[in-house]
This record gives structure tokens, C-alpha cells and sequence, in this order.
């Protein structure tokens, strides 16, 4: 059966049927799966889908989306309800799937409703269709696919969550039902009263189905008869949107996601100390009738987990309130549900007692230890084999204490145990290591470690190691680290990546979005080609967008709706004064939340040749040219104060960071030539200074090339926002 037939749509459906978009254009909301480059777009647009998951609340867009696909591919599209539905009628659409496939070289794809309501047996029956790519899967549910789809679907399946949508999202749609001539209600003149609408919006809570029912019952109930002549204006008091929709829905299941998410909320906010939010994830559970032993029970677990000796008499505050909510029942039993909560918030903060989890962890890794002889039952063998000989009562000794061992021989210095500095146990911290480390101190057995091997120096292994152990690949690493810790970026999002190189940024983007989209831009034809060799090796859906040519022309030919979350790129800005109009060219690919996060190497602030060379005589002539390279005024020379200002005048509120990194740089005679060709060269020419590269080249070449240096690198991490 087709839910998405093409019926003519008739007063008599409901607004939010008739409303349903029909094509991506029309779909509002999402934008984080189906925004302009995001990948399910993409996939839509060139009609390559493959097996999806949607995942989210009631009035989202999962169905709705389903249909927008049914409009748009060239595949056959067939769908079920997995309410209305079981294996007979699977069976029969995966037949007619088959025949389309044998007969016609066409593909089916299956859109199954609520496909969590199928149970293990009926979702088994669909995997090995979307195995061998029979069908293709579209399914909608409202539970989390990870605890309800069968494991075997999932993994098979991209999973794309909607979100409720924002109240802007809201009165768009709104908006558009109000505009439509054919479909809602533009062909007359209707007018809110001051609130009406924001009502209609604040009350639907995300829902766009909740809303646009209300708004049809608000609309069609105004007049004694409808529908009125065209151009007829029809006026909705506040009074009758509060009748329309008179309640939000609080978005909760018992047995669903929504009580899971908000149990692990209130339990989050308790850990944080955060009374305010206690309260509200508190109150959203009573309001939707969430069972109160459950929320003691919770609680319970938080009084050791997250307190624990921190604050010992929280369980003890939690039990009674339970035992008085028992003898109380609601309403009045909510005051011992809120004492208990705000009293757990507000409490010092512990979690010592997950040190039993790291000794589970040994016992589970580590093979069984011996119980040491002294600790062991002396009641029944020891005359036989000396159990318990050598045990210290505590009790003997002054304030009931001597320092001996308590854990097997193999993990002495083994610590479990980290006492905080919080509540009552900051007063036990300083007893449980004063004893820790005199019990130490008492373990008495000797130990050491003898060398075993020895091998004579090989120099030519040692020169090999050194040219292989250089440092660079490890100190880009460090910048790709450092970039990529300022920015924090969503699996949708959309990354420009400007002076991608050989892919040290443009793959890290690439990973940490996959169902959003990553471009690079290449500033050499060689980048281009290693990069494009690498994307090529992916599938074509999935490959990052390679550009290749000046960073401006690249960024100008990217469609120009298109909006980034994140901009990066590595050492745009060397020469500041000259390359600074990059920025207005990026700026306009942003909105007022995107980041752009760049890396600059500062050339003034790192190593130069001259500290290097042991000749004085050399190292003056270096040091005249290094002098006119450096001197103020060249593009070369600024500072990171002058790059924050310089960003500013651009348009951007920036912070900048700056860190020393060094490495073991290998240098070749190659190096020495292109330093002195292109840099020093025309600093000694400007001087007037005679120079004999060749005898200066080989003179270099013995104390110089082909060994390492220790080279200095001043780095700038440039994190910036739209003003």
C-alpha cells in the first residue's frame, strides 16, 4: 500500500495533511540534515539515497520527509505502516521490489512507519532484502533505533535525528498556511490578535503537526460559517487560540527515550550542583506522571555515586524522604521529592566511590593474586602452613593502627582510592595518605631490574634513526590538535577548509563530519592531485568538495547560498598587510555563529639560519641579510596583537593564542640553496653585499646539511566571530 498516492487534497483533510511539503524547497526545519550541503540533501538532489533511519519526535518532519523523497526519486517508492502492517504485506512489496528489479533494472524504495512497532522476527525478515539491495530502507520511529531497530538494520542504515523545531521554524510554517491559496487559507484575509498566534507557536512545543491543527481549529471555528467568500477577513482573538490549543504536551514515555533523556538530565544536574535545573528536569517528570519511586530510587544511587563521603548523611536524607513520600503520597509528598533533590544538588560533590570499579577492572584483566599468607584464616591450618603468622592487630597498636600490607605482593602501590577535597572527606584525605604512603614504606621486598641486552653503537643505523625520528610529521600533528581543540564541530556541520595542502586539516574536518560537508581548497597543482587521488578512493556521495587555485576565485566559485559552521586553514595571514583582503572573502561565507580558526605560523618569532652557523664571519653576513628580511615594514614582521587589530577592522572578534613548538628538522643541501636563493640572496643584493652562493653552499653544506637542527616555530592559534 502507498501512503503518499497522489489524492487530491480536499477541505475535508486536515490543514497539516494538505500542508505536508512537496519538495525540498518547501521543507522547513532540519537544517542541520537537509540544509543546503548536507550530505542527505545531496543524496536526495542526485537521488543516490541508501538506507536511512529517521529518528525524533511526533510533528517533526519524518513522514513529511519520507513523502518529499517519494516526489523526487526516480525509484519506485512503496510504504508501510508498521501498525497496520506485519510479514504478509513485507513479503509482498519486497515480490514486487524483486520484479521491478528483474524485469525493469529499477530499484524500490520501502518507507516503514514507526518500524520500532515491528518486532525482532518481522524486522529480520526485511535485512536480507536491504542486504542484497532489493530495497532500499527509509524508516520513521519516534524511539531511539539503537535500543528498538534490530542492531543488524542499524548498522546497515544511516541514522538521521530531527529535532523539535525552533518557534521561528514555527511561524514560517505557520506563515505558509496562512499564504496558500490551494492548500490553506489564503484566500482570505486573517488577522491574530497581538499574542494569538505567539500562543499557538509557544504552546505547540516544536510540534508542527500540534500546531497546524490548532491553527486549523482556531481558523474554521472563528465564523458561524466556513468557508467564507473569498477576501472574507477573518479575526482570532486571544481567547480563541487559548481554546484551540490549551496545553502544551510534555513529551514524555515511560518506556521511551524521553524518560530516559530526562532521568539522566535531573541526574546530570544534581552532579553539577545545579539547583535550578534540578527543579525543572524534577518538575518535567511529575508533570508527566513519572513514577515517584523510580525518582527515589535515583536519587539513592546519586547519594553514593556523586556524593558518597563527601557528604555521608545524603543517602541518610534521601531514605527519609522516600519513607515519608510512602506515608504521605501526592500532592503533598512533592515537598520530600524537592527536599531530596535540592538537598542532593547542593551537597558537596565526591565520586571516590567509583574506585571499586577500577578494582573490578583488575580482578576482571589481571589473573587471580594470591591472599597474603598473613591475612589469611589461621583457624583451621595454622600450625600446617602458617596461615595468619605475621598479622598485626590494629586494635594493639596506638589509635588502632599499624602500617602492614593488605593487598597481594604483585599489586603493592595500587591505588583505588582517591579521597576528594570536598565536605567530610577532605578531613579523611590527609589520614588515608599519610597511611598509604607509610604502608609503603613498610613493603620491604627488594626488587631491581637487570639489563639484559647490550649492543655496540652502528653509526649508520643511528644517522637512519635520526633522519626517520624527525620531528615534523609530529609538530604538525600538534597543530592539528591544537586547531581542532578551539573549535567544536557537529557531525552536520559544514567546513571550509582553506589551504588544504596534502589533507593534514581537510581529513580531520572530513572524519569529524560525515553527514555534513567538508570543501578544501588546494593552493598547489600537486595538493590538488594527492588530495583528489585520496577522495577518489571514496564513494562519490561522500567525497569532500576539492578546489584548486587562488584561495579568493576557489571560495567565490562555491554556490552562494552555501554557509559555513566552521572555517579553518593553516598560515592564510604569513604576510599580513598583503593577505589580509582574504578575510572579507571568507566573512561572507559565515553567519553569526560560524567559527573561523586559523593557525599562523608567526615568521618573525621562530629559528633563523644565522644561529646555526659556527664561522663568525658567516654568521654576520647571515645576520646583515636576516636584519633586512626582518626589518619593520616588510609583510613578514607583525605581532599577534597586530593580527587580533587587523581582524578587527575586518569585521571579527577575535582572541588569539600563541605557543613555542621545535622540532628536529633534517636539513638537505636542497634546503640550503632555496633559503639562500630566494631569501637571503636578495637581502644581500638590496645591501649591495657580494656573495658567492656556490663556495657559501658548500661551505654550509659540512657543518649543515644532511643532519638535524633543533628549529624554533612561534605558532598563533586565531579563533574569530562575525561582530
Amino acid at each position: 500500500m502507498n501512503l503518499f498516492e497522489n489524492a487530491v487534497e480536499t477541505k475535508s483533510q486536515p490543514l497539516a495533511y494538505r500542508m505536508r511539503p512537496r519538495t525540498l524547497d518547501e521543507y522547513i526545519g532540519q537544517d542541520h540534515i537537509v540544509g543546503p550541503g548536507r550530505l542527505l540533501r545531496r543524496a536526495i538532489q542526485a537521488d543516490q539515497l541508501s538506507s536511512v533511519i529517521f529518528y525524533g519526535p511526533p510533528g517533526t518532519g519524518k513522514t513529511t520527509l519520507a513523502r518529499v523523497i517519494a516526489n523526487t526519486t526516480k525509484c519506485a517508492f512503496a510504504t508501510l505502516n508498521a501498525v497496520l502492517s506485519g510479514v504478509k504485506e513485507l513479503r509482498y512489496e519486497i515480490d514486487e521490489a524483486r520484479s521491478r528489479l528483474e524485469h525493469y533494472d529499477k530499484r524500490t524504495i520501502l518507507f516503514v512507519d514507526e518500524v520500532h512497532r515491528w518486532n525482532k522476527s518481522q524486522q529480520d525478515a526485511l535485512l536480507p532484502w536491504v542486504e542484497n539491495g532489493t530495497c532500499i530502507l527509509i524508516g520513521a520511529t519516534t524511539e531511539n533505533p539503537y535500543f528498538e531497530v534490530n542492531s543488524a538494520l542499524v548498522s546497515r542504515s544511516r541514522i538521521f535525528q530531527l529535532l523539535p523545531l525552533g518557534n521561528s521554524e514555527l511561524y514560517a510554517i505557520a506563515h505558509q498556511a496562512l499564504k496558500d491559496t490551494q492548500r490553506g487559507y489564503g484566500r482570505w484575509k486573517i488577522e491574530f490578535e497581538p499574542g494569538a498566534l505567539d500562543h499557538l507557536v509557544e504552546i505547540s512545543n516544536g510540534d508542527a503537526r500540534s500546531l497546524l491543527n490548532a491553527l486549523q481549529l482556531a481558523v474554521e471555528t472563528t465564523n458561524d460559517v466556513f468557508p467564507p467568500a473569498d477576501g472574507t477577513e477573518i479575526y482570532i482573538p486571544l481567547a480563541a487560540a487559548e481554546e484551540s490549543i490549551q496545553r502544551k504536551v510534555v513529551l514524555y514515555d515511560k518506556e521511551g527515550d524521553y524518560h530516559f533523556d530526562i532521568i539522566s538530565a535531573f541526574i546530570k544536574s544534581i552532579r553539577g550542583s545545579d539547583p535550578d535545573a534540578v527543579l525543572y528536569w524534577l518538575a518535567r517528570m511529575v508533570a508527566a506522571g513519572e513514577d515517584p519511586k523510580f525518582i527515589f530510587r535515583r536519587m539513592l544511587i546519586s547519594a553514593c555515586e556523586d556524593i558518597g563521603l563527601a557528604d555521608p548523611e545524603a543517602i541518610q536524607v534521601v531514605e527519609a524522604d522516600a519513607q515519608a513520600f510512602e506515608r504521605i503520597g501526592l500532592p503533598e509528598g512533592r515537598f520530600h521529592l524537592t527536599h531530596a533533590a535540592l538537598y542532593l544538588a547542593t551537597a558537596p560533590k565526591s565520586n571516590s566511590t567509583m574506585g571499586f570499579f577500577d578494582a573490578l577492572k583488575m580482578v576482571e584483566q589481571e589473573r587471580d593474586a594470591q591472599v597474603p599468607n598473613h591475612l589469611k584464616d589461621a583457624s583451621r591450618d595454622k600450625k600446617g602452613f602458617g596461615h595468619g603468622e605475621g598479622y598485626l592487630y590494629p586494635h594493639a597498636y596506638q589509635d588502632h593502627w599499624v602500617a602492614q600490607q593488605y593487598l597481594p605482593s604483585g599489586l603493592q602501590g595500587t591505588i583505588f582510592y582517591n579521597p576528594s577535597e570536598q565536605g567530610f572527606e577532605k578531613h579523611l584525605k590527609q589520614d588515608v595518605l599519610s597511611r598509604r604512603e607509610a604502608q609503603l614504606e613498610a613493603y620491604s621486598e627488594d626488587e631491581h631490574i637487570e639489563q639484559l641486552t647490550f649492543s655496540p653503537a652502528d653509526s649508520v643505523r643511528e644517522r637512519w634513526v635520526r633522519r626517520a625520528s624527525s620531528e615534523r610529521g609530529m609538530l604538525l600533528q600538534h597543530i592539528r590538535q591544537a586547531l581542532f581543540s578551539e573549535i567544536t564541530l557537529a557531525r552536520h556541520d559544514r567546513v571550509l577548509v582553506v589551504n588544504a595542502g596534502h589533507g593534514l586539516l581537510l581529513w580531520e574536518a572530513f572524519r569529524r563530519t560525515p553527514e555534513g560537508l567538508a570543501v578544501g581548497i588546494c593552493r598547489t597543482e600537486d595538493q590538488y592531485r594527492h588530495v583528489q587521488q585520496y577522495a577518489k578512493t571514496l564513494d562519490e556521495l561522500h567525497q569532500p568538495t576539492i578546489l584548486f587555485g587562488a584561495y579568493d576565485q576557489a571560495v567565490r566559485s562555491i554556490d552562494k547560498d552555501l554557509r559555513f559552521e566552521a572555517i579553518i586553514g593553516r598560515n592564510l595571514l604569513s604576510r599580513l598587510s598583503q593577505d589580509v583582503l582574504i578575510l572579507d572573502v571568507l566573512k561572507e561565507r559565515m553567519t553569526d555563529t560560524s567559527t573561523l580558526a586559523l593557525c599562523e605560523t608567526i615568521p618573525a618569532s621562530g629559528s633563523r639560519l644565522s644561529e646555526f652557523v659556527e664561522n663568525e664571519t658567516t654568521r654576520n653576513l647571515f645576520e646583515k641579510a636576516e636584519a633586512s628580511i626582518y626589518r619593520e615594514g616588510n609583510p613578514l614582521v607583525w605581532s599577534p596583537q597586530e593580527l587580533v587589530e587587523t581582524c578587527s577592522r575586518h569585521g571579527f572578534q577575535s582572541t588569539v593564542k600563541t605557543f613555542d613548538m621545535a622540532e628536529e628538522r633534517w636539513i638537505s643541501t636542497e634546503d640550503l640553496r632555496r633559503w639562500i636563493e630566494k631569501s637571503y640572496k636578495p637581502a644581500w643584493d638590496e645591501a649591495l653585499i657580494t656573495v658567492d652562493e656556490k663556495e657559501l653552499i658548500s661551505s654550509l653544506r659540512t657543518v649543515l646539511a644532511e643532519k638535524t637542527i633543533r628549529w624554533r616555530h612561534c605558532i598563533a592559534i586565531l579563533v574569530s566571530h562575525c561582530r
